[in-house]
């Protein structure tokens, strides 16, 4: 089996849905001998319940997963037990604050409406090719920053300036997506000779790390001053400005400040990473299937003043929250493509999963949510079909799955906390550009996923946009 993953590598989950397919939605995968690769792979929603959910206490991330994610340090990604739970906590209980969701609120439409746009209206005007993609990064970097350390970096502008720490980020997760294919042996060894994959996340290690430091540092000074710009304003709070003001870590300053370090770059991981996938990927199916972005366009002009309907516009996120279709559009993006297409686990102790598989201590466990997404046996023989519709109840309403089908914000006591910060973000976004603009992919682009742990688009989305109204 391993020659033929690394012939199909370069579609590497594609690869893995279709062999799900073949193998009753889990199957065992054995590489060579000496690479301590074997992995159990699954899509089964009974199994997937039951690692998440009903024997949570029994599977983890284990050693493998840290080592692969050695760059988050000691983060709530990479934590188990006591530590996870206490980071989980904490986390919880600052973005459920009141003054976090006013920030959240305010912080994701401002993004909006003074970054986005005129970028947009920019592109637009000089007809000009953009990616999207890039765009979507830029804003959610951004947006991210801001409710994360309460400073915006501006990199969504008209001249699109170099991120550095996106590009290293990038680099960071490809890197980590081949750790997941590579015997250990074969990718320590490019470590240790500083040559591959190894040399680039090395690399962006030393440029996360200086930018973080400098982010700590500079909100050190702010607080030390008697600072918090965000309640000033009557904007809110960011997260690092709660965690330094309660030190919610325990031990040495050293210790705080590694705490801080691993804090920052699991929350901007989760923020940008994400959010502008889900984002990309919706623009793509709604180009392939113009119709829904009609829908979507109704839908919002129907919460418009009559004599606001037909021109630009943007909206308040309290308005398009509760829409219904445009609520079912981003969980089907969702389904088919999710930002994190594949989470791993192992169990502490030996276990039986439903599927009838057996399962050793420290044995490697992938779980494909993109693969779910795929699979006839959960979603039916329309499964590959962009179909908000699925979402959506026959009298009208939300129609909520269970998160051991729609895996995408993960499951159980590992449910994503920020789940409710994503959909925000995007519709938001989604509002702004699809009421207002035509996006069209540019002629002969190709889309496919990149090879990392991200579900990013490998040569970006290229479009055109054009103005809706005059």
């Amino acid at each position: 089996m391993m020659p033929d993953l690394l012939l199909q590598v370069h579609r590497f989950h594609d690869w893995v849905a279709d062999v799900l397919k073949r193998s009753k939605s889990t199957f065992q995968f054995k590489g060579p001998w000496f690479g301590d690769i074997d992995t159990l792979v699954t899509a089964d929603p009974a199994n997937i319940q039951y690692i998440m959910s009903s024997n949570f206490s029994n599977f983890f991330k284990g050693a493998e997963f840290n080592k692969r994610f050695d760059l988050l340090g000691d983060g709530i990604f990479n934590a188990d037990s006591d530590s996870w739970k206490n980071q989980r906590k904490v986390a919880q209980t600052l973005l459920n604050h009141r003054l976090f969701y006013q920030f959240l609120v305010k912080s994701s439409q401002d993004k909006v409406e003074r970054s986005l746009i005129p970028v947009l209206e920019h592109v637009s005007r000089q007809g000009l090719v953009v990616d999207l993609q890039d765009l979507f990064q830029r804003f959610t970097f951004d947006a991210t920053c801001m409710i994360v350390t309460g400073h915006d970096p501006g990199c969504l502008s008209i001249d699109l300036p170099e991120v550095t720490f996106s590009k290293a980020m990038d680099d960071a997760m490809e890197a980590i997506f081949y750790r997941h294919i590579l015997p250990e042996s074969i990718w320590k060894l490019q470590g240790w000779l500083g040559i591959g994959k190894e040399k680039k996340l090395k690399k962006a290690w030393v440029t996360l790390d200086h930018v973080i430091a400098e982010i700590i540092s500079r909100k050190k000074e702010e607080l030390g001053k008697g600072k918090n710009l965000m309640e000033e304003d009557g904007a809110g709070i960011d997260l690092l400005t709660s965690y330094m003001s309660e030190d919610y870590s325990m031990g040495s300053k050293s210790d705080h400040d590694e705490f801080l370090r691993d804090t920052i770059i699991n929350l901007m991981l989760a923020g940008r990473d994400t959010v502008s996938s889900g984002l990309s990927w919706f623009f793509w199916l709604v180009s392939k299937n113009p119709e829904v972005g009609t829908k979507i366009r109704e839908e919002l002009k129907a919460t418009l003043p009559e004599k606001e309907a037909e021109r630009w516009s943007l909206f308040d996120i309290e308005e398009v929250k509760k829409l219904v279709y445009l609520h079912g559009a981003l969980c089907e993006s969702l389904r088919l493509y999710p930002p994190v297409p594949i989470e791993s686990k192992s169990p502490r102790r030996q276990d039986t999963l439903p599927s009838g598989h057996q399962v050793y201590p420290e044995t490697k466990i992938l779980l494909s949510s993109y693969s779910m997404g795929r699979m006839s046996s959960i979603w039916g023989d329309d499964c590959f079909e962009f179909k908000p519709e699925r979402w959506i109840t026959e009298r009208g309403g939300m129609k909520h799955e269970p998160s051991y089908r729609f895996f995408s914000f993960n499951a159980g006591p590992r449910t994503c906390l920020g789940k409710d910060v994503a959909f925000t973000q995007m519709k938001a976004v989604v509002a702004a550009i699809i009421y207002n603009y035509q996006v069209q992919v540019v002629d002969g682009h190709t889309v496919t996923p990149s090879q990392s742990v991200i579900l990013h688009m490998k040569h970006g989305f290229k479009v055109k946009l054009s103005k809706i109204w005059a």
